[in-house]
């Protein structure tokens, strides 16, 4: 599959597709799978419509669509270590599509629990169907998520590898819970420091990104050094990817990023805030507050935050944490086209404006 050298791009536009017909199969082909195995319970259009809808393939009444959904980071992430790593990409889609998933999963509870009504554009599950029907779905992709990772099996992938990789699953959705508990929590206090910011999105971050890359080297049969560098570096390419987040949800061009509403707006408790905030009681007592912040709010916030270095800051923990995962890729040992590509994607994360 390695036919495109090093052009991240190419290899992008040449597994993605991959990778949602992957995941369309996996959902389409619920009610078939399941009464194969006798669990012929039928299966209501309005259940896979709703599955369909979140993923981007599908609009609320059923009719297929192509709605961007991402940048699909995680379950390339997973092909490109199993190509690095000397095995075959095609037998890592199954667990591509499971950590995408997975991350879908996490998706349609944290728009439940955070309330919010746009999700890329479009209403959320909740916002059409209820939280009740939201949350069963959300339910639905977790366990398909689990599924896909099995299918490995039937991709030639051995089953040994597979129960490893499953491990890794598990305990990264654990890790990922952990850190939305700990994100859900920060919303009633005014006190987050930055360091339990940090430890927050190691799990709620990091922890797929890590489990992706983990993945795809133990379905290619490498050793277990090599397999816990290529986590180290998904772990830390996860953080910069969060942190540059924060610096795009501040001071990102919404024209660029798609997003309309500063994280400011919102009061949300990101590392610039919060290490800036440790430093100026000002700035805590403006953007901790209920009320919603006017424009010469939000534009004093943010004079504020790059003031007390909270900018600075934030894109110089951006910066180390991408040379820790530069660091661990190289002491990962691979090379080759997939390595090669790895490296641009790492350095394609750092100073994006999307």
């Amino acid at each position: 599959m390695m036919d495109s050298g090093s052009n991240l791009n190419s290899y992008i536009e040449l597994v993605v597709p991959l990778i949602e017909e992957e995941m369309r199969h996996i959902v389409n082909n619920l009610h078939d799978d399941l009464a194969q195995s006798g669990f012929d319970v039928g299966q209501p259009d309005i259940f896979v419509t709703m599955l369909r809808y979140h993923l981007g393939f599908a609009n609320a009444d059923g009719t297929p669509v192509q709605v961007y959904s991402g940048k699909r980071l995680r379950p390339v992430l997973v092909l490109l270590c199993c190509e690095a790593c000397g095995g075959t990409a095609g037998n890592a889609l199954p667990a591509a599509a499971a950590i995408e998933l997975m991350h879908n999963f996490s998706l349609i509870h944290d728009d439940i629990e955070d309330r919010d009504e746009l999700r890329r554009g479009r209403a959320t599950l909740w916002k059409l169907w209820g939280d009740a029907q939201a949350i069963n779905s959300g339910d639905a992709m977790f366990t398909l998520a689990h599924l896909a990772m099995q299918a490995a099996l039937s991709r030639g992938a051995r089953a040994a590898h597979v129960l490893q990789a499953l491990k890794v699953f598990d305990e990264a959705a654990m890790a990922l819970t952990i850190g939305q508990h700990l994100d859900l929590s920060f919303e009633k206090r005014s006190d987050v420091s930055a360091t339990e910011y940090m430890a927050m999105i190691k799990g709620k971050t990091g922890a797929l990104t890590q489990a992706a890359c983990a993945i795809g080297a133990i379905l290619a049969g490498a050793p277990a050094a090599r397999i816990s560098a290529l986590a180290g570096f998904g772990a830390w390419l996860g953080i910069a990817f969060q942190l540059q987040d924060d610096i795009l949800g501040i001071w990102g061009d919404p024209a660029v990023t798609g997003k309309q509403d500063s994280d400011l707006s919102h009061h949300k408790k990101t590392l610039p805030v919060l290490y800036a905030a440790e430093r100026n009681q000002q700035l805590r007592e403006l953007y901790f507050r209920r009320t919603i912040p006017g424009a010469d709010d939000l534009s004093l916030l943010r004079q504020l935050i790059e003031e007390n270095e909270g900018r600075e800051y934030t894109e110089s923990a951006a910066h180390e944490a991408y040379v820790k995962s530069l660091q661990a890729l190289g002491a990962a040992g691979i090379e080759g086209p997939a390595a090669d590509v790895l490296y641009a994607l790492a350095e394609s994360l750092l100073g994006r404006s999307a």
